[in-house]
């Protein structure tokens, strides 16, 4: 949305039969550039039928992992078994959590739900949403229990060598609490999930918010095949290459194959679909129609962050309407941001610096 139309959509807001002439008036416009203004803004589906019918404003719920991301980064080649000399460092993480921090700054409205120990660390991990704009009010408090911790080595170049997490809390998030929420859920325009939930969690999102776009995370392949029941409920899917190969049941050893597996995927029930391939790019299929989309060149940081900006990027690209295409590009830029940052999530995340890094790219 421009500046101009965020000025006009208030307008109308705060007066929904407000005539043109009186908006071109306040404006200082013409009546004809308010009338294209309200065009736009009817089309991106901001205000729906005639007379100014405000459209209810579009967020996305997310819900799964939240947790202590604990770092460590050789500053020299790893030697296992023994003492490295390294940078640690501590931050708010979980996949979903991740997701939703990315989001918000992205400029989407986010609901985050997850489980949080009532200690310091779930404190900070609060904070680290308010402070991004994460909208925390449904979250669970779970009393008398530690927040989740993730622990990371990864050797000098960035790329993750060894991991360790604690996240049991997560099954405390269970069908009871996720009920409770049904209104969130409800009023959501699109649900985010990461296979850290339960599998009866799972079960209980896919079939009692089977009406909404439900865009899922498999995490990791250890856990992925608790989706795989449910790929019929899934409209976006963001598996990386062993992830994707676990649930098409097959094994990639060559490129072309992607097509192959992607026509299993869409045949099980998921409609768009973006495989990542790290360095190599991604693969993204949607109405049977796909294509690998290279990996454009970036300083590589950090790669923890990477993949959860770019399923953010998704996201955003759907609340904001755009086609698979555009939100593909944007998604893959937010990624490509991710990459350069030391922490997990890009202080400097927003739909202006994504946009501005893919201009850069293509000059």
């Amino acid at each position: 949305m421009t500046k101009r139309e965020q000025q006009i959509l208030e307008l109308i807001k705060q007066d929904p039969m407000i005539a043109q002439h009186t908006l071109a008036e306040m404006l200082d416009l013409s009546r004809s550039a308010v009338a294209g203004h309200i065009m736009n803004l009817t089309k991106k589906g901001f205000i729906e039928g005639k007379g100014y019918v405000i459209a209810p404003e579009r967020f996305s719920a997310v819900i799964g992992g939240a947790n202590m991301d604990l770092c460590g980064r050789s500053s020299s080649d790893l030697v296992m078994g023994d003492s490295n000399p390294g940078v640690l460092t501590s931050g708010a993480g979980g996949v979903a959590r991740n997701i939703a921090d990315n989001l918000s700054r992205l400029g989407s409205k986010v609901q985050f739900i997850g489980a949080i120990g009532d200690d310091l660390w779930g404190e900070q991990l609060l904070d680290a949403c308010r402070n991004a704009g994460v909208g925390v009010d449904h979250c669970l408090t779970v009393a008398g229990k530690a927040t989740s911790t993730y622990l990371s080595i990864h050797d000098q170049s960035g790329e993750l060598q060894l991991a360790l997490n604690d996240m049991a809390l997560i099954d405390d998030l269970n069908v009871e609490q996720l009920s409770k929420r049904a209104a969130v859920f409800n009023r959501s325009s699109v649900i985010v999930v990461d296979a850290n939930l339960s599998e009866a969690a799972l079960d209980y999102l896919f079939h009692a918010h089977a009406d909404k776009a439900i865009f899922v995370d498999p995490v990791s392949s250890v856990k992925a095949g608790k989706i795989k029941p449910y790929l019929g409920y899934v409209h976006t899917l963001k598996p990386n290459l062993s992830e994707a190969e676990l649930l098409a049941d097959c094994k990639i050893e060559h490129p072309d194959q992607l097509p192959e597996v992607a026509n299993k995927l869409h045949a099980m029930g998921v409609k768009r679909l973006l495989i990542s391939l790290g360095k190599e790019g991604a693969y993204s299929s949607v109405g049977g129609q796909g294509e690998i989309i290279p990996a454009s060149k970036t300083r590589v940081n950090n790669i923890t962050g990477a993949g959860d900006a770019l399923m953010a990027g998704l996201a955003h690209g759907y609340l904001q309407n755009w086609d698979w295409q555009h939100s593909v590009e944007f998604a893959l830029g937010a990624a490509r941001l991710a990459l350069q940052s030391s922490s997990t999530i890009n202080s400097i995340m927003s739909e202006k610096a994504v946009s501005r890094l893919i201009e850069e790219s293509t000059c």
